[in-house]
């Protein structure tokens, strides 16, 4: 069985080697929980409600929320600042993303800010604009990949716009777009439990549209904006490593970074 959703801005394809259509529907719900809880398109997120609140309040949290501010948290410890999600205002002043909350008058933190009271109430020492669409979409396959599994579908895949995990015992083929030619694909081998994941610009035209690509570091406005031709991949056990640190990987270019190597993850890089 095979079907495929518009979700997470991309479109969401379902493989499963069972014709059980309620298993796929559950991966599915799982995929779409993930985006309500984390979109920072929806105003009324709880991504959106974090950076409108968190560092005047305490907020009680949905679980796979606090679980994906803890993992952005170790791996923004393990990369050295490399990966931050506290980059969403960066985006939010070029056009990338909508204007939700105004913070231009705060001098604004980042995930390291973020402090857990518990195990799902957080609160922030400084105000934050959090994007995670760096590491969501990777966390949503995880979560449709562990619902397909509790509803007993021994083999499959889910793929999110490139962002993709294989569970079972049928290796699946993987394609990687040519930086170069964006509609041509190169076959790279083939993957058995495990994820893989691709940071490239195939689409962005350096001449009139800013790259979603940031540099945390930045100070000047005309270095915030990275632009690469090569295109980066990382492959890791699970989907929610594997989306992280492709961003890593394209800010650093260093194929031993400790970081991959912490979470057992290999680097591809293509170049144009």
């Amino acid at each position: 069985m095979q079907r495929c959703q518009a979700l997470l801005g991309t479109y969401v394809e379902i493989s499963s080697d069972q014709d059980d259509s309620q298993a796929v529907d559950k991966a599915f719900a799982a995929v779409k929980q993930v985006q309500d809880l984390m979109g920072f398109h929806h105003p009324f997120s709880e991504l959106s409600q974090i950076n409108r609140w968190a560092h005047q309040v305490s907020l009680e949290l949905h679980p796979w929320t606090a679980q994906i501010l803890k993992l952005a948290q170790e791996i923004h410890q393990q990369s050295n600042g490399l990966f931050n999600c506290g980059i969403g205002h960066r985006l939010v002043a070029a056009g990338l993303l909508p204007r939700h909350i105004d913070l231009s008058s705060h001098k604004l933190g980042g995930i390291e800010d973020i402090h857990f009271l518990d195990s799902q109430l957080i609160t922030s020492s400084k105000p934050i604009c959090l994007d995670l669409g760096g590491i969501a979409k990777g966390f949503a396959v995880d979560k449709a990949v562990e619902s397909l599994i509790s509803s007993g579908v021994e083999s499959g895949c889910v793929n999110a716009g490139g962002d993709l995990r294989v569970f079972g015992d049928k290796p699946k083929s993987i394609q990687i777009r040519n930086p170069s030619l964006p509609m041509q694909l190169i076959d790279i081998g083939s993957l058995q439990n495990g994820a893989i994941a691709t940071s490239g610009l195939y689409f962005t035209n350096r001449d009139e549209q800013q790259s979603h690509m940031i540099n945390p570091f930045a100070q000047d406005e005309s270095e915030v904006h990275i632009h690469f031709s090569s295109s980066y991949s990382v492959i890791a056990n699970e989907c929610v490593y594997a989306d992280a640190l492709t961003k890593v990987l394209a800010l650093c270019t260093a194929h031993d970074h400790p970081c991959l190597n912490y979470f057992s993850a290999k680097a591809i890089r293509i170049t144009a």
